[in-house]
């Protein structure tokens, strides 16, 4: 599930931020907006996807997109539910025309106390410009 996830986060990267990408290790320290989407295949598997940016990057794709300069956290939040949004509805998108499988996804939330790293998770981590976006994938 990760991969597909990843692909999509490269897309958002190229067609919405219009920016160039890459993959560089993830930060133990790295506060971010975290946010979470479940995931359920049709094999019946059951995925919980994390998208985290920190401060910088979800204020550039806030800029992107709302072009305020300066939000606050609860638009910073909004916006941040609304990129795991997209990101996720992409992967789906690409696991029904690359893999032949259809995944249902479910509403995206903010989540202030999640713990990524620690429960088994599979994440890598996206360095745009001088930002960061954590994508992590936990099996339920």
């Amino acid at each position: 599930m990760l991969p597909i996830i990843i692909q999509a986060a490269e897309n958002f990267c190229l067609h919405q931020i219009r920016d160039s990408y890459r993959f560089v290790p993830p930060l133990n320290s790295m506060r971010t907006f975290l946010a979470y989407i479940d995931i359920e295949a049709e094999n019946g598997s059951a995925h919980r996807a994390f998208i985290g940016c920190d401060r910088l990057l979800i204020q550039m794709i806030t800029e992107i997109f709302l072009g305020e300069e300066e939000s606050d956290d609860e638009t910073l939040i909004d916006m941040l539910l609304e990129t795991t949004n997209m990101i996720v509805g992409s992967a789906k998108v690409l696991a029904s025309e690359a893999y032949d499988t259809s995944i249902r996804i479910a509403t995206p939330f903010f989540s202030p106390d999640e713990t990524i790293g620690s429960n088994g998770e599979d994440l890598c981590c996206i360095s745009i410009k001088n930002g960061e976006m954590l994508i992590a994938v936990k099996r339920l």
